[in-house]
């Protein structure tokens, strides 16, 4: 397998407080690897790490490295090329407060794209890939925020593919919707990783045990487990903690 991101002796600190020590971590090209974990873990820190949200972060303190196909991502001081190349979908997925069409082409704007007919492409495959496009395709003009919730999670996610990243990073990724769109929203991922890594944070252990190739389980910013998932939750785990967890005895 090859190694599309590779995490070495990771440690990020705010101000006197660790939240993540002395991680080491491979992910895998084309692979979906979902991380868990009770909250405060130091879930959300590494995926900042990983294009470098941290830096807007003045309190944060990173240390180790981090390679993206072998070169550290803090080899070229400008990061926008990064976080194109790994995108992010938040917490809280929703449109932004514009079109729905001006959503899915903001950041090919941004980045000095013109040409009509190509944002007009652009679009109509990021919404595609997120299973939207039929959904929507006679309402372009219409806000972003008058979709449903389940559209708008959809939404985020073609935003986030409108800059043809390799690597897409889903913090606290939950889908709390109705089976159908839940089904909708498992099968774009399941379709994406053909052609991009997923890095997925989880509440919902039965989302990472659907979706994830492998798991990964946190606890006070370190790795106690990781493995495929047909280890992780058959019980082969290094730490009982990871059982406990999985089990809810604790969260």
């Amino acid at each position: 397998m090859i190694k599309k991101i590779q995490i070495q002796d990771l440690s990020v600190n705010y101000g006197n407080h660790n939240v993540i020590e002395g991680l080491n971590l491979d992910i895998y090209e084309n692979e979906v690897l979902a991380i868990i974990g009770p909250a405060n873990s130091g879930k959300s820190s590494l995926l900042r790490c990983l294009n470098r949200m941290m830096d807007f972060n003045p309190k944060a303190k990173v240390k180790g490295k981090i390679l993206l196909d072998g070169e550290s991502i803090y080899d070229d001081e400008d990061s926008t090329t990064l976080r194109r190349r790994i995108g992010m979908v938040s917490p809280l997925p929703v449109g932004l407060p514009m079109t729905i069409k001006e959503n899915v082409t903001y950041a090919p704007r941004m980045a000095g794209c013109k040409d009509q007919h190509e944002l007009d492409a652009i679009m109509e495959d990021c919404l595609k890939k997120a299973a939207l496009w039929d959904e929507v395709k006679d309402r372009l003009d219409t806000l972003a925020t008058k979709l449903s919730g389940g559209q708008q999670q959809r939404l985020t996610i073609a935003r986030a593919l409108s800059h043809h990243p390799e690597v897409l990073c889903l913090d606290e990724f939950s889908i709390a919707i109705d089976p159908v769109t839940t089904m909708k929203i498992e099968a774009v991922l399941h379709e994406l990783k053909k052609h991009i890594t997923i890095v997925m944070v989880t509440n919902v252990i039965n989302q990472a045990k659907r979706l994830g190739d492998r798991t990964a389980m946190m606890l006070h910013g370190k790795i106690l487990d990781l493995n495929t998932n047909d280890k992780i939750f058959g019980g082969e785990v290094k730490d009982a903690r990871t059982k406990d967890y999985i089990e809810g005895l604790f969260g």
